[in-house]
Formats: C-alpha cells, structure tokens, sequence
C-alpha cells in the first residue's frame, strides 16, 4: 500500500502521521494508529516578531480555559509592549452549555469574569521582571464590596482591598477614606442637575501599573474614558475585561446613555487583543434536513488576525478566512454561510428575492457604517 506523510501544525503541536490518502480529520484524534507521533512544538518566541506574526495569525481557539488564560496574557503583554494603553479582552466566562441554563443569573457571570479577571492579574503579577500592582476595578463601591465579599468573606472593606500581593481591587469612582456619611448634600445636587446618581469620583489609584475593568455598562463606559485622561500621559494600559463592547455600543445614542460620538472618540481607540465571540444560526433548506444550524466564532490573538472559524461539530473550529481587518457582524454571518455553500450544506443559489428577504436592506450595524469623520480604528 502507498502511504503518503504528512505534516499537520495544529496550534503548537506537530503531527506527524503516515496513512493512505484519506485526510486527517479531528474526530481521528483519539485514534492515532502506532505510526504517528506526537511532538509538542512550542510556538515561535515573541522577540521574533515576524515569526511569531506569522504563527498568531492561524493560532487555533482555545481547547480549554487553561490555554484561553495563557494567551488572554501572552497577547495582552504584546500589545502594551507595542504600545496599546487600551485593549479588550473578550471570550465567554462560562462554557456555553452553563450560559444556556435558565438559573444562570448576571451574578454568576460577574463572578466568573471576576475569578477569571484575578487569574490575570496573578500572570501580570508572575511574569513580569518587576513587581507590578494590577488593580481590578468594578464601576462602583457598592459591586467593588460585592466582589470582595464573595472572594474573601469579609464584609467590613474599605474604598481599596488587597487581595494579595501586588493585586487589589477597587472602584472606577471612589470616596475619600473614611467618608461614611449615608447622606451627602454635594452628590445630591449632581443628580439633579444630571449626576446620574453615581457617588464618589473617578481617579487613578498611586502605584496600579495596569487597570482591568470588569461588568461597566454603556452608561459607565465615560468613567473608563474619564480614568484614561488621566493616566494617558504615563501610558498605564486598561484593560476592559469581557464587557460585551459590541453590545455595549448598540445603546449608544438612546436616552439617558452616551452619545453615539462616543464610539469614534473613544471606543474605536480600544484594541482587541483578545476576541472570541461566538454566533449560532438556523438556515432553512427545501431538502432533508430542511433546517440547517450551524455556527462558529470570530477570534483574534494579538498580534495574529482575526479568523473566522466554523465549527465542525467535533469539538473543534475549521479556519475558513483570516483578515488584518475585524469584519461586521454581517460579514462574519456570510462567511460562515458561504463555507455551507461551498461544502454542498447549503444550496448554492436561492435566488435574489430569498436571499434579500434572509438577509434584509441592512447587515451592519450603525458603528460598523463608514461615516463622514468616523473612525474606523476599532477595525483593527
């Protein structure tokens, strides 16, 4: 029998496999005959830009959070070292079939990103060659005591807790130490004239080297722009840690939250260093099995592209596209849809009437539009 050998890079490991000429395919994994071996290849280092360019920019998805972790770090620590002071990082705190439960409260989430956000500042706090203080910031003191509470049980906390050290936790607006006072007259007069209600003042903590911010809504989103104009000057980076900015920017504009300027004043400035958002569609079909559901992710590791990744609904992703520019949501959707195209999943013409009715007049969203002074950087 003619075997054919072949060399599979699959994100750090080396496969090397000898078999007749039937493709390798992932659900094969667990089935590796005794003529293939297995090398754990690590990736080329980051002090080779090109290279490691190169082996970012088919880097596969994460098989556990683990390795999520890791590179959550590795591509945040790239990307300050670049110069970046604002990055987003983005992923699903909890597996998706954990997400999809009923019972699943916005608590639960909060503290998974906030465990999850900790082990972040402990890799920050490990790997650097100085000692760095990481503080994770919450929007108030109220959420900020919340965390610390669930973390340590203490319940009696302060404006500012160490957690251990170099990592603290704290609030995106703060009281002045030991201002107990339930009532105070300054903070009423703000919400009549527009204050919102927010209590305490938004500013820097002496010391933090890096900011990671956690469950900010839209309406929060100005303090975080407001804790960048003031340590902008001494490129302190801020991390905005899972906040579901894409989310977050189709309020923009509405009454009561954030212009929608804010996007290309701020927001487009953010660099996602870290992405992975995943989408689930249905498509109708005239033949068996007449409803397909498919989905995928889009996912992106600084400094590598962003991928669109199909799933093959083996545990794994297939890389169908990689772009130095994000694509819209819309985009992305097609992408995914065209690959069924492609693999006979899908027919490959429905006409122009069925598809303008599937697709409708628009498949962007406001922010993703070109725009007369907009920027685009968030492309990026």
């Amino acid at each position: 029998m003619k075997f054919t050998i072949t060399l599979i890079s699959t994100g750090g490991l080396l496969l090397t496999t000898a078999r007749g000429c039937s493709a390798f395919s992932p659900s094969s994994t667990q089935q590796l005959s005794s003529k293939t071996a297995l090398f754990n290849i690590p990736p080329p280092s980051v002090d080779d830009i090109e290279g490691f360019k190169a082996y970012a920019d088919r880097q596969n998805a994460p098989a556990s959070f683990f390795e999520l972790q890791s590179d959550c770090l590795r591509s945040a620590q790239l990307a300050i070292r670049d110069g970046f002071d604002l990055l987003e990082i983005e992923f699903p705190p909890l597996p998706a079939n954990v997400l999809d439960l009923d019972d699943v409260s916005a608590y639960d989430v909060a503290q998974a990103n906030l465990k999850l956000a900790l082990d972040l500042a402990r890799g920050f706090t490990k790997t650097s060659e100085k000692e760095q203080k990481i503080t994770i910031l919450f929007p108030d003191e109220s959420e900020a005591k919340i965390g610390v509470e669930s973390l340590t049980g203490q319940e009696d906390v302060g404006v500012v807790t160490d957690i251990e050290p170099g990592i603290c936790i704290s609030s995106l607006r703060r009281s002045e130490e030991g201002d107990d006072r339930n009532f105070k007259p300054e903070q009423t007069f703000l919400n009549l004239f527009g204050g919102g209600g927010k209590s305490g003042d938004v500013k820097p903590l002496n010391g933090t080297d890096v900011y990671i911010v956690l469950v900010a809504s839209a309406q929060e989103l100005p303090d975080i722009e407001e804790l960048h104009e003031q340590v902008k000057d001494d490129k302190i980076p801020i991390i905005m840690y899972n906040l579901k900015l894409d989310v977050l920017r189709g309020d923009l504009g509405a009454p009561a939250f954030p212009p929608k300027e804010f996007q290309d004043r701020f927001l487009s400035k953010v660099k996602p260093v870290y992405y992975l958002r995943t989408r689930q569609y249905s498509r109708s079909t005239t033949k068996p099995p007449f409803l397909v559901n498919y989905q995928g992710c889009l996912f992106r590791a600084y400094p590598g592209q962003f991928q669109t990744l199909l799933d093959t609904g083996t545990g794994s992703y297939r890389r169908l596209l990689g772009s130095d520019i994000r694509p819209g949501l819309g985009a992305f959707k097609e992408q995914l849809t065209q690959a069924l195209r492609d693999d006979g999943i899908l027919p490959a013409d429905e006409g122009s009437a069925l598809n303008f009715l599937r697709t409708g007049y628009k498949t962007t969203t406001w922010w993703e539009e070109e725009r007369k002074d907009a920027s685009m950087d968030w492309m990026t």
